[in-house]
């Protein structure tokens, strides 16, 4: 596949990855190819003179495999289990200014306002670890997450939601210079949990638990994460969180549409999310900022962009906060504004501030400016996973392990070929499912209306 690695010759090994039974796209999302997110597998695409752009790498057809063949030939994967421990989460690197004539030819293929669905991106770009776990970092404070549910009045519970989710976007980015996680493939999975502090052990035999998304938590007290890439076209992206003793719980189904500006790169986030309290019967419905890879030729770094709402419509509560975008002149980074208010009120009784990764600041009807996030006096507390040994060999460690071993080794040509496996094994089924006519299957959630819910 065409990973801008023109040193790449001889073909790779056999695949160890295993095929799904019945898998598909659903008939009800449609085969329009269409889908706005970046696209970073190898298909072939469109030059500017109309011919088509072949992949470089040349690689054996992939066979199906058992479950029983992966296990037998790869009995050593708890070696890829130091690449996510120990503090290596933490990502930023060293441009190498090399790269450079790569991305002046992928420049060369696309036009302003152009969707990015057909182009391959180079590999070296690539943060280490998928779309599915980059969306379980939205839980990295996971006590302030479920602060909401001890509130004793409905508006204090909205206040609440807000200061979680102005806390989570810092978590989520790694360093100071842009890069993209993998684009996470038809079927594929991610489960992980967070022990919230404060909180002692909650029952480990819980029929909750040992029925729910990750029965290997420590107990009810555990915060749960899971998501699964459910739809290829468009690329949705569900995922559930839940907190037994707590009674809270999210579903979130959302893909993104992507878009070259010139020196930048635009990213949409598109769907629902929700957020249940449980014991008061009260929905929370999110969205969430564009956002933006900036001087992509040179450095680059994040930004995000828009207007976003929290709103709960049991109570009528709601916020509006804004991430503006660094002026072309002046101006600095990472501000946003807000205004937290209720419907039958003419102003709103909270108005917000500050930057997004450093301090924000609340201002209450009638008090003074008071500190409301500030992220660097709250810990981050890391995910648990199980080892990946013990993983289904559809779930993200497990499938892009050594994509993230040969970008952590610095073996770029490493990680295109198995970049390139994983996804050209992903077109010969969906080829061979086009041929019998089989449909997919989700494993971890089911379609009501446009929504998707665990």
């Amino acid at each position: 596949g065409n990973e801008c690695n023109t040193g790449v010759k001889a073909a790779m090994p056999e695949t160890t990855l295993a095929p799904k039974t019945n898998a598909d796209e659903s008939a009800s999302e449609g085969e329009s190819d269409n889908s706005d997110a970046f696209f970073d597998a190898d298909e072939d695409f469109e030059e500017a003179d109309g011919g088509s752009h072949k992949p470089l790498l040349v690689v054996e057809s992939l066979p199906s495999k058992t479950l029983l063949a992966l296990q037998a030939q790869d009995n050593d994967l708890d070696q890829y289990n130091k690449f996510y421990n120990g503090g290596q989460e933490v990502e930023d690197v060293v441009i190498d200014t090399s790269n450079s004539s790569v991305i002046t030819h992928l420049l060369s293929q696309v036009r302003i306002g152009m969707d990015l669905t057909r182009i391959p991106l180079p590999t070296f770009i690539l943060e280490k670890r998928s779309l599915l776990e980059m969306y379980a970092e939205f839980l990295a404070h996971p006590d302030i997450f479920v602060e909401m549910t001890k509130c004793r009045t409905p508006k204090e519970r909205m206040v609440a939601a807000v200061r979680w989710y102005l806390s989570a976007f810092h978590a989520g980015r790694r360093g100071s210079v842009a890069k993209k996680p993998y684009n996470p493939v038809l079927g594929e999975s991610f489960k992980c949990y967070f022990d919230v502090p404060g909180m002692a052990e909650g029952d480990q035999q819980s029929a909750i638990v040992k029925d729910g998304p990750c029965p290997w938590a420590k107990g009810t007290s555990s915060l749960v994460f899971c998501a699964e890439q459910v739809s290829h076209h468009p690329p949705v992206s569900a995922f559930y969180v839940e907190h037994p003793d707590h009674n809270i719980e999210v579903n979130a189904s959302i893909w993104t549409k992507s878009k070259f500006l010139g020196l930048s790169i635009g990213v949409h986030m598109v769907g629902d999310t929700c957020i249940h309290l449980l014991d008061h019967g009260e929905e929370y419905h999110i969205t969430f900022p564009n956002g933006y890879g900036r001087s992509i030729l040179t450095r680059p770094w994040v930004e995000l962009g828009g207007k976003c709402t929290i709103s709960c419509p049991q109570t009528g509560f709601n916020a509006e906060i804004e991430f503006l975008c660094k002026p072309f002149y002046g101006g600095s980074r990472h501000n946003i504004t807000g205004t937290i208010s209720h419907v039958a009120q003419t102003k709103p009784f909270c108005k917000l501030s500050g930057e997004w990764n450093n301090i924000m600041y609340a201002e209450f009807e009638g008090k003074k400016k008071e500190v409301f996030v500030d992220i660097h006096s709250i810990p981050i507390i890391r995910k648990q996973c199980l080892p990946i040994s013990q993983q289904g060999e559809w779930e993200s460690r497990r499938l892009w392990r050594d994509v993230t071993k040969g970008l952590f080794e610095n073996d770029v040509d490493m990680a295109s070929n198995e970049k390139f496996r994983i996804e050209e094994y992903q077109r010969d089924l969906r080829k061979e499912r086009e041929e019998t006519g089989d449909v997919h299957q989700q494993e971890l959630f089911h379609k009501e209306g446009e929504n998707w819910v665990f």
